[in-house]
């Protein structure tokens, strides 16, 4: 129960919280929160696996008997913890490395960042789409900027604007068919 209540507040305090809160996350553009729920969540779990490995159950997994989490066994369980730890460690340092070759490598053939006035209007929008069109943060969808899609049947005020003829319009809804 405790490892269940650590997995689902950590990673959220640490993406609603810290990341709001650190330079350094605030200089990864992390829109998911990949992070949050994969590193940090993961670290999480193995380190709580290190502190909380019940013996009776541990031995169903480790050909050796005698394997505890540190709660349970004192020096035998803190052995548990440190390899734990270790196994923690090499993974992030095995992703650093093996991720930064990859991006290094298709950093030669296109750009991994898009321009600074692309990122202020948004991918989506350059895109032309509408991923999370919440607007709750007081942003507002601005047509002038963002444009519409040929697709798009919302209009997002379309109708109250003058904006000539270069203004792109919804297509007109498609006939009925009979079957």
């Amino acid at each position: 129960m405790i490892m269940g209540i650590c997995a689902g507040c950590i990673p959220w305090y640490t993406m609603m919280i810290v990341h709001k809160r650190s330079w350094v996350l605030q200089q990864v553009d992390d829109t998911l929160g990949v992070f949050h729920t994969h590193a940090v969540a993961g670290f999480l779990g193995g380190i709580l696996t290190g502190l909380f490995a019940e013996p009776h159950l541990a031995n169903y997994f480790v050909a050796r008997s005698n394997e505890q989490g540190a709660f349970y066994g004192g020096h035998v369980g803190g052995r548990q913890f440190a390899k734990q730890l270790v196994g923690a460690l090499f993974v992030i340092g095995w992703n650093l490395v093996v991720t930064s070759i990859i991006l290094n490598i298709v950093r030669l053939i296109v750009p991994l960042r898009m321009s600074e006035e692309n990122l202020i209007v948004g991918d989506d929008a350059v895109h032309g789409e509408e991923a999370y069109a919440l607007w709750g943060d007081g942003e507002k969808y601005d047509i002038t900027k963002h444009g519409t899609s040929e697709y798009d049947d919302t209009r997002h005020g379309l109708d109250s604007l003058n904006l000539g003829p270069t203004a792109r319009t919804p297509l007109a809804p498609a006939p009925a068919v009979d079957l």
